[in-house]
């Protein structure tokens, strides 16, 4: 069952990406919340390449990891990665 996650979760995405359009959908999907940055704008793509090494969409950040390549290969990362976990209860 998806939950809502309270992880910190970035995407870098561009315009006419279909593995970005995947991603986000299956992010909504299962509940993650995320914020979009377009890398289709010279400085988010200047901010992507600067924080991950990377300039090719989609970019997954979450709680500092950075995931990237074909929606299909980032999934299974993102399965076992910190945004489809629950979050933490605080006692």
């Amino acid at each position: 069952m998806a939950h809502v996650s309270h992880r910190p979760t970035t995407i870098y995405t561009s315009p006419g990406c279909p593995d970005c359009r995947m991603l986000k959908q299956w992010l909504t999907r299962e509940g993650v919340a995320f914020a979009e940055r377009d890398i289709s704008d010279p400085d988010i793509m200047a901010e992507a390449k600067a924080r991950t090494g990377v300039r090719v969409a989609p970019i997954s950040i979450v709680e500092g990891a950075v995931f990237y390549g074909p929606f299909h290969s980032q999934q299974s990362r993102l399965r076992r990665s910190a945004c489809l976990q629950p979050p933490e209860r605080e006692s």
